[in-house]
């Protein structure tokens, strides 16, 4: 008789593969997709702003000495004080000097005699410090570095200066009464900064030449610098120089002269590109908001189908403790997987945003750090541990009874204090996703204060659902459709919120792209002025008004020019002496260019006080010049023009478009005539497309000063719709997100649908009636989702254009009735793919698959 092999004790399997076999098993059925794909589209979104904003500013820091022009420059309005140079000689830094001014160049009387307006740079010998010089031999070939001045006798011209005085390299250029060789073409210029908007393009010279061209006279406005430079071991010399210089300027009472260091000298940052990358932390931050609530979402439904699950094991013996740390762990490994993934795809796609912007920024940016990395794995384990574990966790409580029991261990509401410490934390990830208060609070604000609203007001509706529909007299789908909503109201205000607070960022992002885009596209219209002439007298006015009649040019601004000083604010002398910042003093000690007229321009806003026509002793002023003067509403002004005295009282305050492209001014008597003060007009306009029009312009007026900016507006627009490329890019992949959300809030009422619809094909209702209810389901909850959110989108887009973007908020009063009916198609198609195959089930399989849950 053979022996009995004795069984092997039973060994329970350890935490770590309970939660392996669980994460295989739920992946497999697909019931962790949704939580995968929300965390992973956040991530992804917040990673490709980060990797790109943190690579711009590695190359900022990387190169802002080449943007300086060395490692401090010195820079005046007046030939540097010689006390200055000697100091960089004595803390044994290199040094250069640059000087840079506007001026007409010209070509020879045998190369046609044209001339052109450009900046004109008289470099030292030792030009550039920093960085090199790229040139060329012909307009767009091969390029070559240089890091040395032009040679004496010789200039280098931007490519423009060769086509419009239709020259070439070796030929002879006229600056004042000097001949020189153009010997090199000027690609790029490691210190012109971001100076896209500057008007004339660049002429550089040695500075030895400079005075037998006689162009600085004793009124020219030139800006003098000094760049110092020191090696690796130097940079406390170079801290010293900064220190001492500054002081120096103060003791000595230097006007018009600042030191600009590494620390404190930024390139200019234009508007455009500062609204587009709110835009772009907007829409990062509206990721993150909307795939926490598709991840609350996912899971709570990913709970309410593991209940039973978790029942059995509660009736084979598994502790809570085992069996929360089981879906801990494998909600912490696809948090994980999730987040690498989302940081994966956020490093790819900010290669698509580096590219779309190829002509804006370096293409050899350097390498990203491991910041944004770690930031995107922190937003992805926080979203989907902080609002995707709490009703998990809820799962080891479930007690054994539920096996013979379907009423008890129902999922409750998660704790007040774990929602508050998952949403807080959330929040504060926000805020530095935003890197603006204001951005984040608005978005962050806006969006609790809509869903406070969402919910209630959809509870209300749902309570107002069985009055408004009679028991009798209506179709049958309507009576079924609106009395399965009132049963299950929590349901339906769950749906209805998550429905709406999806649809509300997307009414959002559509609102404000469109709106944004426009305003971009109307600062520089196709029909935007090229042309700016000025210094026109008032005796030319006739003649030149109807030669640009005569030409076809149709719209054109015409604004007179007073040349005056303010001297006065408040019967006190207005001197440099009264102000602290460095602004406000060179503003007190140069002349305004100030206009009047009648009506005020159109392209100007009245922020303060209120402009009237006619309104005699009064001046608009603009307000970013009011807020760096201290001056406000009320305040008496004297200005000194021509030696003539004028006051006048501050009755408004404008907001003026500098990058609009049109004629501007910072303070504007409203009174159609002046005639007691000199003045000049200026005149910006579109010019026709007839050739020869601005030689002949400058034949008939060879006083007038004429700018042609063509080649400028061609580079903004071509800037705007770079910008434009990259919003719409990360605009469309959150659209992504908003889909999952709608995804994620009717498919969380899939297993009750299953349960009613099981019931109800038992007792003899038909697919088709079942159809009917179901549409009708979705598409009211929809629409009133839709609604909500869009009323909810006009208020919100509204704060942030006003407080954050900084334009003219013009949303239609129709957009809630548009956002209705998307929320309504949005919801039936979100239902149609995520309910689908609940209608054709067979009843028993139904039957069977709603009891066992």
């Amino acid at each position: 008789m053979t022996a009995a092999v004795p069984t092997p004790p039973f060994r329970r399997p350890s935490v770590p593969a309970m939660a392996w076999r669980q994460l295989w098993r739920d992946w497999r059925a697909g019931e962790l997709r949704l939580l995968v794909l929300a965390v992973t589209l956040a991530v992804a979104a917040l990673c490709a702003v980060g990797f790109l904003a943190d690579r711009l500013d590695l190359g900022l820091a990387r190169d802002a000495a080449q943007l300086l022009g060395g490692d401090a420059v010195v820079a005046s309005d007046q030939p540097l004080p010689e006390t200055v140079q000697a100091l960089a000689r004595t803390l044994k830094l290199q040094s250069t000097r640059t000087a840079s001014f506007p001026s007409m160049a010209r070509a020879p009387d045998d190369k046609g005699g044209a001339s052109r307006l450009v900046s004109v740079k008289a470099v030292g010998q030792d030009y550039p410090l920093r960085g090199q010089i790229m040139v060329s031999q012909v307009p767009g070939g091969p390029t070559q570095a240089l890091k040395a001045a032009p040679a004496r006798g010789t200039v280098w011209a931007d490519a423009e200066v060769l086509d419009k005085l239709g020259l070439k390299v070796g030929d002879a250029l006229m600056l004042g009464e000097l001949s020189l060789r153009l010997s090199h073409i000027i690609v790029t210029e490691p210190d012109r900064g971001a100076g896209f908007m500057s008007f004339a393009p660049r002429v550089m010279l040695h500075e030895a030449d400079l005075p037998a061209t006689g162009l600085i006279q004793p009124a020219s406005r030139v800006t003098y610098r000094l760049a110092v430079a020191g090696a690796l071991n130097e940079r406390p010399a170079v801290t010293t120089f900064v220190q001492r210089a500054q002081e120096q300027i103060k003791q000595d009472g230097l006007r018009g002269v600042r030191v600009e260091s590494l620390e404190s000298g930024r390139p200019e940052m234009r508007q455009t590109l500062d609204r587009a990358g709110k835009f772009l932390k907007l829409v990062a931050l509206l990721s993150a908001l909307l795939a926490a609530v598709a991840v609350g979402l996912a899971s709570r439904d990913f709970a309410g189908r593991h209940l039973n699950d978790c029942a059995m094991l509660r009736v084979l013996g598994q502790s809570q403790r085992r069996i929360a740390w089981s879906y801990g762990l494998e909600f912490a490994v696809v948090g994980l997987a999730a987040s690498l993934a989302g940081v994966l795809l956020g490093f790819v796609l900010h290669h698509g945003f580096v590219w779309l912007l190829s002509g804006l920024i370096a293409v050899d940016l350097p390498l990203p750090s491991f910041w944004p990395a770690l930031f995107g794995l922190g937003v992805g384990m926080t979203l989907l541990l902080g609002f995707g574990l709490p009703p998990v966790l809820q799962l080891a409580r479930v007690p054994p009874l539920r096996v013979m029991r379907r009423d008890v261990g129902n999922l409750k509401a998660s704790s007040l204090l774990v929602l508050a410490a998952g949403t807080l934390g959330f929040v504060a990830l926000l805020m530095a996703v935003s890197s603006d208060l204001t951005l984040g609070l608005i978005a962050s604000g806006g969006f609790a204060v809509a869903v406070l609203l969402f919910a209630g007001l959809a509870w209300l509706a749902v309570m107002a659902l069985r009055r408004l529909v009679p028991e009798a007299g209506g179709p049958r789908w309507l009576l079924l459709a609106t009395r399965q909503i009132a049963a299950r109201p929590v349901y339906a205000v769950l749906q209805v919120s998550a429905l709406s607070v999806g649809l509300l960022a997307l009414a959002l992002l559509v609102l404000l792209r469109t709106d944004l885009i426009d305003s971009w596209r109307n600062a520089t219209p196709p029909d935007a002025p090229n042309r700016f002439v000025i210094n026109v007298q008032p005796e030319q006015g006739e003649a030149f008004r109807t030669m640009l009649t005569g030409a076809g040019v149709a719209r054109y601004d015409w604004y007179p020019m007073i040349r005056g000083r303010l001297v006065a604010i408040n019967g006190k002398t207005a001197g440099p002496e009264l102000f602290t910042d460095d602004r406000a003093r060179r503003l007190v000690e140069r002349e305004f260019n100030m206009s009047h007229s009648a009506q005020m321009p159109e392209h100007n806003q009245v922020v303060g006080g209120a402009w009237k026509v006619e309104e005699a002793g009064a001046i608009s002023v603009e307000e970013g010049l009011a807020e760096t003067l201290g001056l406000k509403l009320g305040d008496q002004l004297r200005f000194d023009v021509a030696g003539q005295t004028v006051e006048a009282r501050i009755a408004s305050l404008r907001k003026v478009d500098w990058t609009s492209m049109r004629a501007n001014f910072f303070v504007i008597f409203p009174v159609a005539e002046m005639a007691e003060l000199p003045a000049s007009y200026i005149a910006a306009f579109r010019a026709p497309g007839k050739a020869g029009f601005d030689n002949a312009l400058s034949h008939d007026f060879p006083n007038v000063t004429m700018v042609d900016v063509s080649a400028q507006i061609q580079q903004v627009q071509a800037v705007l719709n770079q910008v434009i490329q990259a919003v719409q890019f990360l605009f469309a992949f959150t659209l992504a997100t908003g889909l999952v959300v709608l995804l994620a809030a009717v498919s969380t009422t899939r297993e009750a649908r299953t349960r009613e619809f099981a019931v109800m094909r038992a007792m003899g209702a038909g697919r088709q009636l079942l159809a009917q209810v179901q549409r009708a389901e979705l598409l009211g909850m929809g629409a009133l989702a839709g609604l909500l959110a869009g009323t909810a989108a006009v208020v919100v887009g509204g704060l942030l254009a006003r407080y954050v973007f900084e334009f003219r908020w013009t949303a239609s009063p129709w957009v809630p009735l548009f956002t209705m009916v998307a929320g309504a198609i949005l919801a039936l198609a979100a239902g149609w793919w995520g309910l689908r195959g609940v209608l054709t089930r067979p009843v028993v399989a139904t039957l069977r698959e709603a009891g066992d849950s």
